[in-house]
């Protein structure tokens, strides 16, 4: 057994629990992230942002390799780390928890303001936001944004990046690139209906944000239609920005422990300026 076997990424480890939510392998986002044009990172002005933070491995993966293609722009590895996560690495969290999580693998710290954290922020937060945002129900008890219903006895969560309309105004920003695994569905708390897909709702809030290149992991089931995916199934269709689609039947060939009909699929996609969409 060699150092590597015995000393797993956590992060790995993290990924193959059977969870409600899908964690990303450390290698599946290193191979989404081998899909972007690899100049953007040693670009010291690129932006990136995970909407859907879960264990923080797209931000930690990305500042493995901007550390790397930075040095001779900041010899000093401390001015490379304070540039590189305070002004390119950005996420909003799907929850506390994951906020927390995902600090802790990027800053070494979930208090970014703390002795601890390898970069000080001004703020615990440090640039991975979980803003606390309610769902927007109307007086017919549906979510203006979301699939979720009004229930007294079951409350949906309400992931923020999806419950806005305006998803720039989370950092009043624009982003070279925007990547991440998105919640696959939502549990409405009704025994005999299906939970509903929202993946969707963060491809097309991800788009709003107009990034150069967009890469996401999704499921596959988005190609047949129905569950409310007809629109998003149709503007997939006619998108010309996709350049190409990985299409992985079988999902236990890189989510071991997860069981997803359907399978699932990443894709590189162009549009606007020259946005590239990569959709898993």
């Amino acid at each position: 057994m060699n150092k590597e076997d015995s000393n797993p990424d956590i992060l790995t480890c993290l990924a193959n629990l059977s969870n409600d939510e899908v964690f990303t392998p450390p290698d599946v986002a290193d191979q989404m992230l081998d899909m972007l044009p690899q100049g953007l990172f040693s670009n010291p002005d690129a932006t990136f942002l995970d909407p859907c933070c879960k264990t923080g491995v797209f931000l930690r993966e990305i500042a493995k390799r901007l550390l790397n293609g930075l040095k001779e722009i900041y010899p000093n590895l401390q001015e490379r780390a304070d540039h590189i996560y305070k002004k390119q690495l950005f996420g909003i969290a799907i929850s506390h928890l994951t906020a927390e999580l995902s600090r802790r693998t990027l800053y070494c710290a979930k208090d970014a303001s703390g002795k601890y954290s390898i970069v000080h922020f001004d703020r615990p937060e440090g640039n991975i936001l979980y803003p606390q945002i309610s769902h927007s129900f109307g007086k017919d008890g549906k979510c203006q944004f979301c699939p979720s219903k009004e229930n007294k006895e079951f409350c949906d969560p309400a992931y923020p990046f999806i419950e806005t309309s305006d998803p720039k105004g989370f950092f009043n920003m624009t982003f070279d690139v925007v990547i991440g695994n998105p919640p696959y569905h939502l549990e409405t708390g009704e025994k005999t209906k299906q939970a509903a897909p929202i993946y969707n709702k963060f491809v097309e809030n991800a788009k709003r944000l107009d990034p150069k290149y967009l890469v996401m992991i999704i499921p596959a089931k988005w190609y047949a239609g129905g569950m409310g995916l007809d629109g998003f199934r149709a503007e997939m269709l006619n998108d010309g920005h996709i350049t190409e689609i990985i299409d992985f039947p079988n999902a236990k060939d890189i989510f071991q422990e997860q069981s997803i009909g359907g399978g699932v699929m990443y894709l590189p996609q162009k549009q606007g300026r020259k946005r590239a969409l990569s959709l898993c």
